[in-house]
């Protein structure tokens, strides 16, 4: 690595920490202002303090995973990378952030909106809801061990991989399911066969929705979905067999938390069934 590129590194991570002790601030002095003013309603209190601790439980995590990578070896034989457990962990505490974030803005933004009738298929449509959104933040997770692994680097083809629906080194480690998160080409395999899947069930959730009385808002969010998800489908296929380029690979990570916000945006306007009279 030469010096110039080890500064474009520096600078990206420095910028990084920069942002996130920003957002702590940005969000705990506020809070702190209108909690002392009396002015957060009681109901929220639980949420603002769970927000605030979470914030803090980034930085923690974010400097472990920092530091998983500065494990010097005298022989020289460690690559700087960083713990895919700790970039999972630092990835899935940054999204249920964000996702409670959103859902405390849209409970304050989005007035309620009235269906034209609750009908079990309703009821049911909203279950499945939830087990989509859980699949999707699943997938993104799987994403962050694709990453710490370089895993995007090994069959760089679709669908097959080396000419193979399975491929051969699919279970090489001991004991076997180490092979799920520390085996590039099972990591790989597995983020292909969620991403399938997250495609699948948010596709099977929009023709179900066709047959069920959503207002307007609701069905602007799940056709917001099913586009997202065909984006973000393309876009990990291309980011795959172009050799995972840093601008399509940020894309595409950034692709997931746009079909996690859709998501949760439908599970807001399903969280209450207000009946117009």
């Amino acid at each position: 690595m030469s010096l110039d590129q080890f500064k474009q590194i520096w600078y990206m991570e420095y910028a990084h920490r920069m942002w996130g002790r920003l957002i702590g601030v940005a969000f705990v002095i506020p809070a702190a202002y209108f909690w002392i003013r009396r002015k957060i309603r009681p109901q929220y209190k639980p949420m603002i303090l769970t927000m605030a601790g979470l914030i803090g439980f980034q930085g923690v995590l974010g400097w472990m995973m920092v530091k998983s990578g500065l494990d010097y070896d005298p022989e020289g034989r460690h690559v700087p990378r960083v713990s895919q457990y700790r970039l999972a962990a630092h990835l899935g505490s940054a999204f249920v952030l964000y996702v409670m974030t959103l859902w405390t803005a849209l409970s304050h933004l989005l007035p309620e909106r009235e269906f034209p009738q609750a009908t079990k298929s309703l009821h049911s449509l909203k279950r499945f809801t939830h087990g989509a959104a859980g699949l999707i933040f699943v997938t993104a997770m799987s994403g962050a061990f694709v990453a710490g692994l370089d895993a995007g680097l090994v069959y760089n083809e679709f669908p097959l991989m080396g000419g193979r629906w399975i491929p051969t080194d699919l279970v090489t480690l001991s004991p076997t399911w180490k092979n799920i998160f520390e085996n590039p080409t099972t990591v790989q395999f597995d983020h292909r066969l969620l991403g399938i899947s997250t495609g699948l069930s948010v596709a099977a959730l929009w023709i179900w929705s066709r047959g069920v009385p959503l207002h307007s808002r609701a069905r602007m969010a799940v056709n917001a979905m099913l586009g997202m998800v065909a984006v973000q489908v393309s876009l990990g296929i291309a980011t795959l067999v172009y050799f995972v380029p840093t601008p399509l690979a940020a894309t595409h990570q950034a692709g997931s938390l746009t079909l996690l916000t859709f998501a949760v945006w439908f599970m807001h306007e399903l969280r209450r069934f207000k009946i117009a009279k």
